[in-house]
């Protein structure tokens, strides 16, 4: 495994699995494969609903001796409709109960924008016309100032933020005492956001792509949740380019993807459910892609037009102030 060495001192695993949209009955078995097979860092958030099964498995192998808590790297996020302030200890101890962790690794700000949620907590707040109750008043600096007493407190290692534009990363990094370690956003072959890693590398903030796959499947399950389809949602695995350099490795299309950014030291956490993929994205140190075949790939981008998450599908989320795709 290579590791990211961060900011704060932190080693960040380069390929890590990611859980969104895994079932919550698949969650422990993809765990338990995952870490069968070398992975040592993985991604949840609040409202992924896979916290508890993850916590479940990385306790068991903590228990049983298996692997120690410092060779783990577990990463959550504060949910939107509690990107407030006085939430952020809140969701974290949440967070960590249902991990069954004394601390995580990184915690992250999932959205730059924000919602007001509903009775219970659990999820944003709808109104009665689909559209989502934006919380106009919300603050991303005085919600950072919350995220470093995290740090101070010991209930995270680290802090960083997911899905924040070049102009927010700044914002934050300007009025921080206690600087972000990790930006997370959406990043593959299509959509490689060259100018804002160059930001982060000045910055001193690793860069951890989310869909470095195009992420499969994301068209149906948008469609089922909130009624919202993509148009022409992009097959990246299937372009010809990463087909013809699949065969000249003798790598699966997913390795030659991953390997591109890997091998300019970002970070990669993909999901899968299947064994065989789970174990093929992390199977990526015995290759590396030529000078010209790296080229090949970094002409693949079409920058903004490759963006795949805007999430548009949070009705009326355009209008919100911090909405980082205007």
């Amino acid at each position: 495994m290579k590791y990211i060495l961060l900011s704060n001192g932190s080693e960040l695993p380069i390929v890590g699995l990611g859980t969104w949209k895994t079932e919550p009955e698949e969650v422990e078995n993809v765990v338990e494969i995952a870490l069968n097979s070398g992975y040592r860092h993985i991604d949840t958030a609040f409202n992924y609903n896979t916290e508890e099964p993850v916590g479940k498995v990385v306790n068991r192998w903590i228990s049983s001796g298996s692997v120690r808590r410092e060779e783990l790297f577990i990463t959550t996020k504060l949910p939107v409709w509690g990107n407030r302030p006085n939430d952020v200890e809140k969701y974290l101890k949440l967070s960590l109960s249902r991990l069954n962790l004394d601390y995580v690794d990184l915690y992250l700000m999932h959205m730059p924008f924000s919602f007001h949620s509903n009775k219970d907590n659990t999820a944003p707040l709808v109104k009665e016309d689909g559209t989502f109750s934006l919380d106009i008043e919300s603050d991303i600096t005085a919600t950072w100032k919350q995220m470093e007493k995290q740090v101070k407190n010991g209930l995270t290692k680290g802090i960083g933020m997911s899905n924040f534009n070049e102009q927010q990363v700044k914002k934050i990094h300007n009025i921080a005492e206690i600087k972000p370690v990790v930006l997370q956003v959406e990043l593959h072959a299509y959509l490689q956001q060259k100018e804002l890693r160059k930001a982060c590398n000045q910055m001193e903030i690793a860069v951890t792509a989310f869909a470095p796959l195009g992420s499969p499947g994301t068209n149906q399950h948008f469609t089922k949740k909130y009624n919202f389809a993509f148009d022409n949602y992009p097959d990246i695995l299937g372009l010809p380019i990463v087909q013809e350099l699949s065969k000249k490795y003798k790598k699966t299309p997913g390795q030659i993807l991953l390997k591109h950014l890997i091998q300019q030291n970002i970070s990669v956490i993909p999901k899968s459910s299947n064994p065989e993929r789970l174990r093929a994205n992390i199977d990526l140190f015995d290759f590396n892609l030529s000078e010209e075949d790296m080229q090949q790939l970094d002409d693949l981008d079409r920058e903004e037009s490759g963006r795949i998450f805007n999430f548009l599908f949070f009705k009326g989320v355009e209008k919100h102030p911090e909405y980082p795709f205007k």
